[in-house]
């Protein structure tokens, strides 16, 4: 077994905020999910999936196992302290120190926020939909800090020159916003790839946040670190996560 590496998310939060996003190494998965597939939800074998997840938890120093919420790239937010598996969200809060937020994914986007104060900090996953539909917008929503006083680190999604789409997910987000426009290009065959990174900032400015990080990483092409499902289909899913630890 390799060793588990993950990123830290680079960005100016006060002390004692954890949060990164891990890679595909250093569990017991094999095949398509190898190494460190942390959803249950994809086919790997649970016992691999319980593992990885302990694994998870001992070598990032979580205080405790997230609440692994089952993401319909939609935009419901949920408060820490609810979450649990199987609950249905895309995003998730709290104020609460020692309480994990976290998602899963494999190109979608995801997005952490934390107060400038340090007291308060959540994570979304943003597919395309869910980020066309608001779920950033809703997670902002649904904490107690003002947009102005947040800052943001979009963690490893598919690039720009990977993700390929058609004239409904264009028209989407056009119809939400006409500035949208600007994140699209026309590629040979006549469709289009598209800046999920470029949105999600954009739609972060116009909620009204200025500290925006991250991003630049692909999840398709930097294939020895992370699963990407428009890669592959079947493959596993990296976690992004944030906590609040005092003793830090």
């Amino acid at each position: 077994m390799s060793s588990l590496r993950w990123i830290e998310a680079d960005w100016p939060v006060p002390p004692g905020i954890v949060a990164g996003t891990t890679c595909r190494t250093g569990g017991v998965s094999t095949g398509p999910y190898a190494s460190l597939n942390l959803a249950a939800h994809v086919g790997d074998d649970t016992a691999a999936v319980a593992a990885n997840r302990r694994q998870f938890i001992s070598r990032c120093g979580l205080p405790e196992e997230p609440g692994w919420l089952a993401q319909v790239h939609g935009t419901t937010v949920v408060r820490a302290e609810e979450a649990r598996d199987g609950v249905e969200a895309d995003a998730v809060v709290t104020s609460a120190e020692g309480r994990v937020c976290a998602v899963l994914t494999a190109d979608c986007l995801p997005v952490l926020f934390a107060s400038m104060d340090g007291k308060e900090v959540a994570a979304a996953h943003a597919g395309w939909r869910g980020l066309c539909d608001g779920v950033l917008e809703a997670t902002i929503g649904r904490m107690s800090t003002p947009p102005s006083r947040l800052m943001a680190w979009m963690g490893p999604a598919i690039s720009q020159a990977a993700f390929e789409v058609g004239d409904e997910v264009r028209d989407a987000f056009l119809e939400r916003d006409p500035a949208a426009a600007g994140f699209f290009e026309r590629n040979p065959p006549g469709r289009w790839q598209a800046d999920l990174y470029g949105l999600a900032r954009l739609r972060l400015r116009t909620a009204g946040m200025t500290q925006i990080y991250g991003g630049g990483r692909c999840t398709f092409s930097e294939s020895d670190a992370f699963f990407s499902y428009r890669r592959d289909a079947r493959c596993g899913r990296m976690a992004t996560f944030i906590f609040r630890d005092s003793t830090l």
